[in-house]
């Protein structure tokens, strides 16, 4: 999970100041946690916990309200009787990567994505994107090759995988969907050499970059078995004693590897 968490805060100072490179600073004073760390952890916490979904993201939404939600999920954050609201948007995607760390078959994989998608993201392809990442990251970790990771997902979710990064990055702008950046992302991870290189090439799409290199984060921590030692070190001095209690109980508990 800390893949994820690392994505989201490289890519949080260039979601509105996108870059179009991989040569950029991954750390910068304002380089923080958003709130794709904070429903990560939730869902983690969820599932540790037994734990409904919806009441778990509340709580941890509430918590840290200013971390950059989007307008529907804010209202549903502090709606008394929360219930989803069609919503096709990657918040589902991006959250979603503990499920994948968690759940040892395929099927409960993509049954556990789809109940912790559609407490607000119930529309198909919110499903469908919460899904496909999650069953990346499972993939990913159980020792799939890139082949046959981008062959499952493709045939399983309909999403074009064929494009490269050069052909989609020329035109490629802000894009909050799931059908519109969750096959970007898994197409950054599939490209690349490492950890770092997959949320580099992630955020250099220029399009939603926090959200896009937390969830090309997620698989390529999957797949690699390791993040770099001052990549986990800044990730963790920008989280507060709550969420990385949360994140070692998860580290502990499913047994990821991060040095």
């Amino acid at each position: 999970m800390l893949g994820a968490i690392a994505g989201d805060i490289i890519g949080s100072v260039y979601e509105r100041n996108s870059v179009k490179r991989t040569d950029f600073a991954l750390y910068t004073s304002g380089s923080r946690f958003t709130d794709d760390t904070v429903l990560t952890i939730a869902v983690a916490e969820a599932i540790m916990e037994g734990k409904d979904y919806a009441r778990t993201m509340q709580e941890y939404g509430r918590i840290y309200p200013h971390a950059g939600y989007g307008g529907s999920f804010f209202r549903w954050l502090f709606s008394r009787n929360p219930v989803p609201y069609n919503s096709f948007g990657n918040g589902s995607a991006m959250r979603v990567s503990p499920v994948g760390f968690a759940f040892q078959t395929l099927p409960d994989v993509l049954q556990e994505a789809q109940k912790s998608a559609c407490i607000t993201h119930n529309h198909p392809e919110g499903i469908k994107g919460a899904q496909a990442v999650a069953a990346a990251v499972f993939l990913a970790g159980k020792g799939a090759s890139k082949e046959e990771l981008k062959e499952y997902i493709s045939r399983t979710f309909a999403y074009n995988l064929e494009q490269t990064l050069e052909e989609i990055r020329p035109n490629y702008r802000f894009e909050v969907s799931c059908q519109g950046s969750v096959p970007q992302s898994i197409i950054a991870f599939l490209e690349a050499e490492d950890f770092e290189d997959a949320v580099r090439k992630a955020v250099s799409l220029g399009g939603d970059s926090d959200t896009m290199a937390c969830i090309a984060g997620a698989i390529a921590q999957a797949y690699y078995k390791k993040i770099p030692a001052f990549i986990v070190a800044e990730t963790r001095k920008r989280l507060d004693a709550k969420l990385l209690q949360i994140v070692d109980r998860f580290n502990d508990l499913y047994g990821q590897a991060l040095l």
